[in-house]
């Protein structure tokens, strides 16, 4: 009987062990495919931040397949072909001619268009921007190409100063991805802003003015005002905005009007709003909009004096907000 356990006791130990042993076996290979994956990833990592922050098609190819050298030697574009190629600076280029080709290929750096190929004037402004090829011009010997006849117009009132100003930011654009950066001059201003820079919660200034709600804008209808990007519900709105941004802009850079009447810095309900002698002024809460409106022209008078003084203390710095105001109920006992 004695014997007859022992084997028993063996045979359950054998097979513990081997169960152990397979266990083992399998963690030490996951492991091993962890490592391989996070090596590959790390490998992967390094390589891009190498790459240049280029205006690509999905295949590599910069300037729409435009020939680099034809905006020097025939003023005009002119469109390359694919049987003449050359690669340089992570884009492939396409030339009309072998000739082309070879003057690219001698000095690259002569012909190549300027900041990765993306919109100049959206570069000086701190961002990136799509290009029309028949906006280009050269500039000091340089090939700038810009979004569209809009752009061209705000390049041209000063092209010396805009240039200077795309040298200046493009190394931050080009590293952050062509993501809009505060520039120099977008730091006198003060905003009610999301981390990245939407006012308004996203919502659509000029909604307010044109349909008398707040609607929710989309990010691929934008503009850029006074260091804060507002977002629209349709192109027709981000242009009515931009011909005339200082008509549908909020007043106190967004921030809760009846706090700026009390000298305040308060966040907004986008939802609650008034069109106030054409200017749209919003507010943090209910309780708030009917503060306000208690002595509505004594508390827009006093917003308009507090808020110069907001600016001058609170621009190019991470905004805090100030405790809220005691509510209506309160202050009326």
């Amino acid at each position: 009987m004695d014997t007859r356990m022992k084997m028993l006791r063996t045979e359950q130990l054998l097979k513990l062990k081997t169960s152990e042993t397979r266990f083992h076996s399998i963690a030490t290979g996951l492991m091993m495919l962890v490592l391989a994956l996070i090596t590959s990833l790390s490998a992967s990592a390094q390589l891009n931040p190498g790459k240049s922050f280029n205006n690509v098609d999905a295949n590599g190819i910069i300037l729409d397949g435009y020939d680099a050298v034809a905006f020097f030697t025939d003023n005009k574009p002119v469109k390359g072909n694919a049987s003449f190629q050359y690669k340089y600076d992570d884009a492939i280029y396409y030339f009309v001619s072998q000739e082309h080709l070879d003057l690219f290929k001698a000095n690259p750096e002569k012909y190549k268009p300027q900041f990765g190929g993306w919109c100049a004037y959206a570069v000086s402004l701190g961002r990136v921007a799509p290009i029309d090829v028949n906006t280009f011009s050269i500039v000091n010997d340089r090939l700038v190409i810009q979004h569209n006849q809009r752009a061209v117009n705000g390049w041209n009132k000063d092209v010396q100063g805009n240039l200077s100003l795309a040298d200046k930011y493009w190394p931050k654009v080009a590293e952050k991805g062509g993501k809009q950066i505060k520039t120099d001059a977008e730091k006198a201003f003060l905003n009610n802003t999301d981390p990245d820079g939407v006012t308004l919660q996203g919502y659509d200034a000029v909604a307010y003015f044109t349909q008398m709600k707040a609607v929710k804008g989309d990010p691929q209808y934008f503009a850029r005002y006074n260091g804060a990007t507002y977002w629209f519900s349709s192109e027709t709105n981000a242009s009515m905005f931009k011909d005339h941004p200082e008509m549908f802009a909020p007043q106190y850079g967004a921030f809760c009007g009846y706090a700026m009447a009390l000298n305040k810095l308060r966040p907004i309900n986008p939802e609650i709003f008034d069109i106030i002698d054409g200017k749209l002024i919003l507010q943090h809460s209910q309780d708030a909009y009917s503060q306000f409106h208690k002595n509505l022209s004594n508390n827009v008078e006093k917003a308009n004096n507090n808020w110069p003084g907001q600016i001058k203390k609170h621009a190019g710095k991470k905004v805090k907000f100030d405790k809220p105001a005691k509510p209506a109920t309160e202050d009326s006992k």
